[in-house]
């Protein structure tokens, strides 16, 4: 059993954390990662995980260096008209991409998991439960039209950001949201 409080003396506690968590998301996944399991790899107390990150999301978020949080995401995508939903998401995601800072992890993770079947797993569980149910759920719609609309934005990035295909590549956000937020915005109003 680990020992309870604070190590003595300079310690990489929270880097060590970090590092059992990414060996516990990739051996179990998102589902099969627990705060105890993560603690126990990490010798220490499940109370200093939860104190360093608070909750699992925050740890995996942490682990893969991701620069978005749901928790704060999700409510800035279905709060507001929903009319307006495609324009927030479109924005938004050209927004974080078009950041050279959050670009970066977001390219590390795409080239991660077309390549790792387990970093694909683990994004998948997180996505799909995180992210993508919380949104469905947030605007009544099935996960099916929420996932096939994330999957036109994340096409949408890879032509625009990682094979800089013209003219998408260029092109001025308001004039991308123009374009693709009606898009967006079908996959959440169509009924059928």
């Amino acid at each position: 059993m680990a020992r309870a409080g604070r190590r003595p003396g300079q310690t990489e506690t929270r880097e060590q954390i970090l590092a059992a968590a990414r060996a516990q998301f990739a051996e179990l996944g998102y589902d099969g990662a627990t705060i105890r399991g993560i603690a126990a790899k990490a010798s220490v107390n499940p109370a200093l995980v939860h104190h360093f990150f608070g909750t699992k999301e925050r740890v995996f978020l942490a682990a893969l260096e991701l620069p978005l949080d749901p928790a704060v995401i999700v409510p800035a995508l279905v709060e507001g008209p929903r009319a307006q939903f495609g324009e927030r998401v479109v924005r938004l995601f050209l927004t974080v991409w078009g950041d050279p800072q959050t670009r970066a992890p977001f390219l590390a993770m795409m080239r991660t998991i077309t390549t790792n079947e387990q970093a694909a797993r683990m994004l998948k569980q997180f996505l799909e439960r995180q992210v993508l149910a919380r949104v469905a759920a947030g605007l009544g719609v099935s996960p099916l039209r929420v996932a096939a609309a994330a999957s036109h934005m994340v096409g949408l990035a890879l032509f625009r950001y990682v094979v800089q295909v013209e003219p998408l590549a260029s092109a001025d956000v308001e004039e991308m949201v123009a374009t693709v937020a009606p898009i967006i915005q079908a996959y959440v109003d169509e009924t059928a």
